[in-house]
């Protein structure tokens, strides 16, 4: 089967199918761990943090900023 055909399937399918194929594909992709273009982000973000540590903000402060927004 086509990826054409696949995507063309898809809506056919029940919520509870979607969300079957929609899990699979997630275990999938965090099998198969960060990609190169998203191992040199991690590793840039990394840097920048020793670099500097006290430029961040913990966690909690940043949920808290994004829940205030609009």
């Amino acid at each position: 089967m086509s990826k054409r055909e696949i995507l063309a399937e898809l809506p056919k399918l029940s919520a509870q199918d979607r969300g079957e194929i929609l899990e699979q594909l997630w275990h999938l992709e965090e099998s198969a761990g960060p990609t190169a273009r998203e191992k040199m982000l991690l590793d840039e973000a990394q840097a920048a943090y020793d670099a500097n540590p006290s430029a961040g903000a913990p966690w909690s402060e940043v949920e808290a900023r994004l829940r205030k927004r609009p």
